[in-house]
């Protein structure tokens, strides 16, 4: 397990091998950057390990949607811990069917349950843990989290002219893309400054970028295509909302790209097909995916 973020002296990890993100989500807390998902496995049912380190003080079940498109669970799970760095801060824990119960005490890396499938989530939305550091007197609402500090490594990134990989994974609901370069997400860039890119785009109208540097220009660019207006800025991350532009993968039209960072340097994306079975790629084909104002 690898720390990757932090509130009010509280750290959340990911696994080496995962993925997180703090932006690819329509739930509030995550435009507020209070919220992250962390991925552990693309198979909804495995064991997802703890991201936080504390004791379970409350587990609820609520009403979810039943999925459109899928089959979801029809419910979903909040587990609270109280944070064992900082005991006077709760911790807020969404989307899994926990193997623990309440007065249980969880170290990071130990198992907490297995992933469910919420009926919240878009058809392409893989298996995660949303993760909120809270105050105790306010645990559950879906605003109202600490601001999150991102603490994994940008490093030095590698940019390209194109945006060519090798599959990894393609199923019903999405094909899964590896990068040849060596970055932690894929690599954008305000004015010269490169960055982290973060987010569903364009299809949720808004986007994150992460960098080590300070950032002064106005838009942030994939390719040299202004892809959002940069609308917030926060410690070592901006905010935008979204341009108008388009994706083609192989010259057809998808509906956008679903972008994490990774603890391991892998620069993994998914390609969100227009319809669900779409395309028919399989592991090893390599694909080319471009971009163009709209």
């Amino acid at each position: 397990m690898k720390p990757i973020a932090s509130a009010e002296n509280i750290k959340i990890h990911c696994s080496i091998s995962g993925r997180y993100s703090f932006f690819n989500s329509p739930y509030p807390a995550h435009k507020q950057i209070s919220g992250i998902d962390i991925y552990s496995s693309d198979n909804f049912g495995e064991l997802m390990p703890s991201p936080v380190s504390g004791t379970v003080i409350n587990i609820r079940k609520v009403k979810a949607p039943k999925g459109h498109g899928f089959k979801g669970a029809g419910y979903d799970i909040v587990i609270i811990l109280e944070s064992s760095e900082n005991p006077s801060k709760s911790i807020k824990l969404l989307h899994v069917e926990p193997n623990v119960s309440i007065g249980d005490t969880v170290k990071a890396g130990d198992s907490i349950g297995k992933t469910l499938r919420s009926g919240y989530y878009g058809y392409a939305t893989s298996p995660h843990v949303h993760v909120e550091i809270r105050d105790p007197s306010d645990p559950l609402r879906a605003r109202g989290g600490y601001e999150l500090t991102h603490t994994g490594t940008i490093g030095n990134l590698s940019k390209s002219d194109s945006l060519t990989g090798e599959v990894v994974a393609a199923i019903k609901d999405y094909t899964l893309l590896r990068l040849s370069r060596k970055n932690p997400g894929l690599v954008g860039t305000i004015g010269e400054v490169p960055g982290i890119i973060d987010g569903g785009i364009p299809y949720y109208g808004w986007l994150g970028f992460h960098t080590n540097e300070p950032t002064f220009g106005e838009f942030i660019e994939l390719l040299g295509t202004p892809i959002g207006q940069v609308e917030r800025r926060s410690e070592g991350v901006c905010i935008g909302r979204s341009l108008s532009y388009h994706f083609k993968v192989n010259k057809e039209p998808i509906r956008g790209l679903s972008l994490y960072l990774t603890p391991n340097n892998e620069e993994i994306i998914k390609i969100i097909h227009l319809k669900r079975g779409e395309y028919s790629f399989k592991a090893g084909d390599e694909v080319e995916i471009e971009i163009s104002s709209v």
